[in-house]
């Protein structure tokens, strides 16, 4: 496991949103073989104390945590890391000044303001020498560009030190285009190809959500590097309704 270094070498990297408050579902998701799961705090049901079973049952088989916190919030990006995420994922970054507390809330100093307890899971549970700024370098900082604020400022708050990854929530932008959910509008990919060209060029590793393998190709076509398929409840959902489809009757 070493996420963070992979998407520096400019390797592809492959998970999923996980909405479904289950460390049981998240432990077969991460057997299948994916790089990551994302743990959805903004979206998902769950309480830090699951959180923290879930990241546990994803690391036995391999695969590195992500938790996207509800907030840009100082105390829930502190306990969302100290489950032992491999990093975090905050929302609704609209200016430089939210950009730079995320990235403040999620480290340690001489970096950040993050607090310490060596005592909890990401800190091995024991006092270590130079913990701080071995964890400093571990963590994943990442943020999600989605709203026409962000979208005017996206040069501006990318150009941070620390930062990592910068996922741009298409489904949010196509709301504020007025073509909700509409993800493929013309309109939407344009946004999104020069969002992911900022993006490239400042350094940092572009993501986005997509459904299919024509998006796929696409998303790798214009440089995504931090892809994501699909959410843990619909690729159920979709599995079970097209074997319900496809039954047809028996005679």
């Amino acid at each position: 496991m070493n996420l963070k270094k992979r998407m520096k070498e400019k390797k592809l990297v492959f998970g999923t949103w996980c909405l479904i408050p289950s460390a049981e579902v998240i432990n077969v998701i991460a057997k299948s073989g994916l790089d990551y799961v994302i743990i959805d705090m903004e979206h998902g049901s769950m309480d830090f104390a699951l959180v923290q079973r879930m990241v546990m049952a994803a690391e036995a088989e391999g695969c590195e945590a992500i938790v996207r916190v509800g907030s840009n919030d100082e105390l829930e990006i502190l306990r969302a890391l100290d489950t032992g995420a491999s990093g975090v994922i905050v929302p609704h970054i609209e200016c430089v000044s939210d950009c730079r507390k995320a990235i403040s809330y999620a480290k340690y100093p001489p970096i950040g303001i993050r607090g310490f307890s060596p005592y909890a899971r990401a800190g091995g549970y024991t006092s270590q020498k130079g913990y701080t700024v071995l964890a400093n370098e571990k963590i994943l900082v990442g943020i999600i560009i989605e709203s026409e604020e962000g979208i005017k400022n996206i040069s501006e708050i990318i150009d941070q030190p620390d930062l990592d990854i910068v996922y741009v929530g298409t489904y949010d932008i196509s709301s504020s285009l007025g073509v909700p959910g509409d993800v493929t509008n013309i309109k939407v990919l344009q946004i999104l190809e020069e969002c992911v060209d900022k993006i490239r060029k400042a350094g940092k590793v572009a993501g986005c959500l997509f459904h299919s393998s024509d998006e796929l190709a696409y998303f790798k076509k214009i440089g995504i590097g931090f892809m994501v398929y699909k959410v843990d409840s619909s690729v159920l959902f979709d599995g079970f309704s097209k074997v319900r489809e496809e039954k047809g009757e028996v005679n």
